[in-house]
């Protein structure tokens, strides 16, 4: 029908009348919040281009794991700042490396919340790339063996989830197969299938201190003008082992997540990097924005996208909002 007899605005008039028709719903079991665990004690560090995100050591992230689960967000995936890198990354799979620790900290501690954890080698090698190098490549099949060492390390130390972000061809298959051989068969995985090679994660590299010493990340991660390989790079996951795939970053491939959404009958996760965030963080101290407002906005349109679950900086921000 068509004006007068149709009238949207009808179902506009009142909140609650707007809240019974709302198409796309967002809760505070679609955020998963990530975390920045470094050595030391009493760690509560500022990142200065993350406002409101830290670097914390092992006490510090209890004590906000606790917030966070509090708050009633289910999950947290952490990334590690080792005290040591070298080329091969061995703190990284370390029995005794910061993630090991920190893993089995949080699930003696806090053992309600979701452990989820960053399986890659960029912050823990001298070169700042995500794999082995020779001489100015990144090799990939031998970077899948310590990926594999990674995960199992990280399985081991009592994670829920890892999650393999280095974009290795092969790396799920190989972790899969790590994680089965060594009695984890029931450890999912949660893969960054279709990871960009974006200039949104600068300030993520300040928190990590993982900035490449040469070149750039464009010969494994995907290139941004790309959907149907995306596509097809998520389906190699699934069919390789994934339970979870991830998009990253999400605001300027909102496409991308409504593409694979539609394509797949698996969990869908969207990354809101640290470009991303730190960018509504500067417009709101200019008061150029209402941080709330654009955060719940943007927030809402990634799961208007197709996303199930939200990794972003702003969990604890959204879900106060976000409780009844």
């Amino acid at each position: 029908m068509s004006f007068p007899q149709s009238r949207p605005r009808r179902l506009r008039q009142s909140p609650l009348l707007r809240k019974m028709v709302q198409e796309t719903a967002l809760s505070v079991e679609n955020l998963i919040c990530p975390l920045f665990v470094t050595h030391g004690k009493g760690v509560r560090k500022e990142i200065a281009s993350m406002p409101g995100t830290y670097q914390l050591s092992i006490d510090s992230l209890i004590k906000e794991s606790q917030e966070i689960l509090n708050l009633g967000i289910p999950a947290v995936i952490l990334f590690g700042i080792p005290r040591k890198k070298d080329g091969r990354g061995s703190e990284a799979y370390s029995p005794t490396g910061i993630i090991q620790q920190a893993v089995t900290a949080l699930k003696d501690r806090v053992p309600d919340l979701v452990v989820i954890t960053d399986v890659c080698l960029c912050e823990y090698t001298n070169h700042g790339h995500c794999g082995v190098v020779k001489g100015n490549r990144v090799l990939n099949d031998p970077t899948l063996e310590l990926l594999a060492r990674e995960a199992v390390s990280h399985a081991k130390a009592g994670a829920d989830l890892v999650a393999p972000s280095d974009m290795m061809d092969g790396r799920v298959q190989a972790i899969r197969s790590a994680l089965d051989r060594e009695g984890f068969e029931m450890t999912p995985i949660l893969s960054y299938a279709a990871k960009y090679a974006s200039a949104f994660y600068g300030p993520f590299r300040e928190a990590a201190d993982s900035m490449p010493q040469f070149g750039d990340r464009k010969s494994y991660q995907m290139d941004p003008p790309n959907v149907r390989e995306a596509l097809r790079e998520v389906a190699m996951d699934i069919d390789e082992g994934a339970d979870i795939v991830m998009v990253k970053p999400a605001l300027p491939y909102l496409d991308v997540i409504y593409r694979v959404r539609s394509a797949f009958n698996v969990p869908v996760a969207a990354y809101h990097v640290s470009g991303e965030y730190a960018m509504l963080k500067a417009a709101a101290r200019l008061k150029w924005l209402d941080e709330n407002r654009v955060m719940m906005e943007t927030l809402t349109s990634i799961r208007r996208a197709g996303a199930d679950l939200i990794l972003t900086y702003y969990a604890k921000d959204a879900a106060r909002l976000l409780r009844p």
